[in-house]
């Protein structure tokens, strides 16, 4: 980890605040939920790690302080994303960090063997993504999956066992206060699904 991505988040732990990164008008998942993902993939600090789908590249930031010895990859097909990736990495100042405009699973091709596989968006292509991953995928390696719809969920776990994952699934719903006038109300974020599956016997 260099000066600079220490002085701007000096801890070992994840959970960077939101504040922290640029956000445009692309999907970012927020504090919280990205503490448990990063949690539930389990990342070593030399893994190489996916992020497809990376929106604005909160998951895969955190993932590159994590994994400062490995490599991350950001697939990102909107390109306003992309670009808020690449200004992320740049304000932590992460020479691990690759961002990949494209779209999975087209964009996976010649991607090195990876450990750990983070789906955060599909396009629509989420078993075609799964599949592909699966093959990239090294001894060991786990998927992690946030999925917002009934669709996404159950699609998710049907290819997983299909492949012959063992999976986890963890609902999280987050509730945040906030200031209006002289009271503090409870704000609730987006409610999501967390999945963690690795290959059964790894």
């Amino acid at each position: 980890m260099t000066a600079k991505s220490s002085k701007m988040w000096p801890y070992v732990s994840p959970g960077i605040p939101d504040d922290r990164f640029r956000r445009g008008s692309c999907p970012m998942t927020k504090e919280e939920i990205r503490t448990i993902v990063l949690a539930k993939a389990r990342i070593g600090p030399a893994h190489t790690i996916y992020d497809i789908g990376a929106g604005t590249g909160s998951i895969a930031v955190e993932a590159a302080l994590l994994a400062r010895r490995g490599r991350v990859f950001a697939i990102e097909r909107d390109e306003e994303g992309a670009d808020l990736c690449r200004q992320n990495g740049a304000i932590f100042n992460l020479s691990n960090l690759t961002v990949i405009h494209g779209e999975a699973p087209a964009a996976l091709t010649g991607l090195p063997t990876a450990d750990r596989v983070i789906v955060g968006g599909s396009g629509g292509k989420l078993g075609e993504i799964l599949r592909l991953a699966d093959g990239k995928l090294g001894p060991g390696g786990r998927i992690v999956i946030t999925a917002v719809s009934i669709e996404t969920l159950t699609g998710s776990l049907s290819v997983l066992e299909e492949m012959g994952y063992e999976d986890e699934v963890v609902s999280v719903s987050v509730a945040r206060t906030r200031k209006t006038s002289d009271l503090r109300m409870w704000q609730a974020l987006n409610p999501i699904c967390v999945i963690a599956a690795a290959r059964k016997g790894d």
